[in-house]
């Protein structure tokens, strides 16, 4: 058995691979296929992607219809760094049109630890131990 987070953006998956692509050094998108013109999605938009980041599988798609919720903090992804250079990297490129939503720091249970949600709504939680 694996288990894959699998996230529904609303026409904006390609540009959130690309983000990403940008901010994690160990970023591959492994598979990627496009809605056609018999759709039901937008043609050339995201029908399914794979990507891997760090070695986790997460996958993606643009959801054709268009839904009343999005993305929420009470699902996020945690990252542990391995440096105080990795995480603040990762702040810096998360943060980039996101909001903080604790803010970066020594909270008392990790040396540094960070909760952002980026531009398109995933929230991150980093830490370093």
């Amino acid at each position: 058995m694996q288990v894959t987070p699998f996230l529904m953006f609303q026409g904006d998956a390609e540009a959130a691979i690309d983000f990403y692509r940008g901010i994690f050094p160990d970023f591959e998108v492994v598979e990627l296929t496009r809605w056609g013109a018999e759709g039901p999605g937008k043609e050339g938009s995201i029908y399914q992607a794979s990507l891997s980041i760090a070695g986790q599988t997460v996958r993606c798609f643009d959801s054709p219809p268009v839904h009343d919720f999005g993305f929420t903090p009470s699902f996020s992804f945690f990252i542990d760094c391995d440096d105080e250079a990795q995480i603040e990297t990762l702040w810096a490129g998360l943060s980039d049109g996101g909001k903080a939503l604790m803010g970066i720091g020594d909270h008392g249970f990790s040396r540094r630890f960070g909760w952002v949600q980026d531009r398109f709504g995933i929230s991150w939680q980093l830490n370093l131990p």
